[in-house]
């Protein structure tokens, strides 16, 4: 796919293997990519930060409860999983929809006058991906508190600190490597979606996959499209270099086998 990127673009569905930087230069000088390109890390960002502070309590509440049988917690966690991703996708439409159950029943209590657009914005994207994204945040929090010894938290409380303080400074910190699994899978997934973008939003909230889908599928411009996917492939093996250099990958391999 590389060596693609220098193949030179004729018409619709035809290239040469004549080798040219074209398609290089129209990336980098065209604003039009960066837009997207800008947009993808932000959605992306926004999301893998938002299911770090939603996952962590479940996560915590997980990990700290007394009930015996804690694994139906977590198999509830993991049923979603046993739906198909697109189908879970559709269901927005039909929650955020103008006849969707929110505004049917805003309307009918009165509340509204008239639908709330809420879908097809990047606000139903970002909600698409939490639902998707949110369990894999829990289980990669989950198993790094597993993996704490208690005693050192029992010690904390015996030297006088109080339950917030033995969480602020011994939980939380131990903590700290499964939250950056999960923000750096949270943010990869969210980064490379397509799906959800294309079905909850319009086309100005198409994050870089879309991109991607449109030069190949719809323009049939295969260099650039493998050009954009290059471009997509670095941005996201360079977050995932630096998350291996401070934190190695062994965390997110225990989260995903959680």
């Amino acid at each position: 796919m590389a060596a693609y990127t220098f193949f030179t673009f004729v018409t619709a569905g035809v290239e040469t293997s004549a080798l040219t930087f074209d398609n290089w230069k129209e990336f980098l000088l065209d604003s039009y990519y960066h837009g997207f390109l800008l947009k993808t890390v932000r959605v992306g960002a926004m999301t893998a930060v938002i299911c770090a502070v939603l996952g962590y309590f479940p996560a915590y509440f997980i990990w700290a409860t007394t009930f015996r049988h804690k694994w139906l917690l977590l198999l509830l966690l993991i049923v979603p999983f046993w739906i198909s991703f697109t189908i879970r996708t559709f269901s927005w439409i039909h929650i955020l929809g103008e006849q969707g159950l929110i505004n049917v029943t805003l309307l009918k209590l009165g509340i509204i006058s008239e639908p709330l657009p809420m879908l097809y914005t990047e606000g139903a994207v970002i909600m698409g991906l939490l639902h998707f994204l949110l369990p894999y945040m829990i289980l990669n929090v989950y198993v790094s508190l597993e993996s704490i010894d208690r005693t050192l938290i029992s010690a904390a409380r015996s030297m006088g600190c109080t339950s917030a303080q033995a969480f602020r400074e011994v939980t939380l910190p131990l903590s700290l490597p499964g939250l950056g699994a999960g923000l750096l899978l949270c943010f990869v997934l969210a980064a490379g979606s397509y799906v959800t973008p294309q079905l909850l939003g319009s086309g100005r909230d198409a994050l870089f996959g879309n991109l991607i889908y449109d030069t190949i599928m719809g323009q049939l411009n295969w260099p650039l499209g493998a050009t954009l996917s290059i471009v997509l492939f670095v941005l996201l093996g360079c977050a995932a270099a630096a998350y291996t250099r401070y934190m190695g990958m062994s965390q997110i391999m225990k989260g995903l086998g959680g």
